[in-house]
């Protein structure tokens, strides 16, 4: 009787070991099964689309959204603002942004006002020229570090870069180009998704 129950003791633990490793295993497995389904570090810094309601954006003001750890501006031009734009086209560096308009401008923002809908201005608020984040002067007429002329738009507080109204970068500027316009839509009629469109994701 002795040698029986010594079997089974040793039976026994020989089963408890047996399911405790296989139990490690799974659960390692699992782990690393698991893990597949999680975004990676990459997937993380690039950012996901970001909504954005503008129901109560009044004409002449803007609001500033973070996405991909960059502030971008959502902009509500008045039609004295937008009926501003043109007038100014000679004094730009790229007023049709055809400068990298791959990277810079989407198609549909390929326009004077830079734009799906012609009142709303959607734009990375970060200098071409060094990366620092440019300030709002919307106030026309001479103020300082700006011209006597000035119609509103954007000032570089680190060396003077100045943009318009629908961020295009004046000439002998600094800045080499114009303020990035993110690939964005509209999901009804205010609110946009930031970094995505009809091509998917950016």
């Amino acid at each position: 009787m002795s040698n029986e129950k010594q079997v089974d003791s040793g039976r026994r633990g020989l089963l408890v070991a047996t399911c405790a490793a296989g139990g490690v295993a799974g659960l390692a497995t699992a782990g690393a099964f698991v893990s597949t389904f999680q975004p990676s570090e990459k997937a993380k810094a690039a950012g996901a689309p970001v909504e954005v309601d503008i129901a109560g954006l009044a004409p002449g003001e803007m609001k500033t959204v973070e996405w991909r750890g960059n502030p971008v501006w959502i902009m509500k031009r008045s039609p004295e603002m937008l009926a501003a734009l043109p007038k100014i086209d000679g004094q730009l560096a790229d007023p049709k942004s055809e400068r990298n308009p791959d990277d810079l401008t989407p198609e549909y923002a390929r326009n004077g006002h830079r734009s799906i809908k012609p009142e709303i201005l959607v734009a990375v608020g970060i200098c071409s020229h060094l990366g620092c984040s440019p300030g709002s002067k919307f106030t026309p007429g001479a103020q300082p570090s700006l011209p006597d002329d000035w119609a509103g738009g954007f000032l570089c507080p680190c060396h003077g870069s100045t943009f318009d109204l629908a961020g295009r970068v004046f000439k002998n500027k600094p800045a080499p180009d114009n303020l990035k316009v993110p690939r964005h839509m509209y999901v009804g009629d205010t609110k946009i998704i930031i970094g995505k469109d009809e091509k998917g994701e950016a």
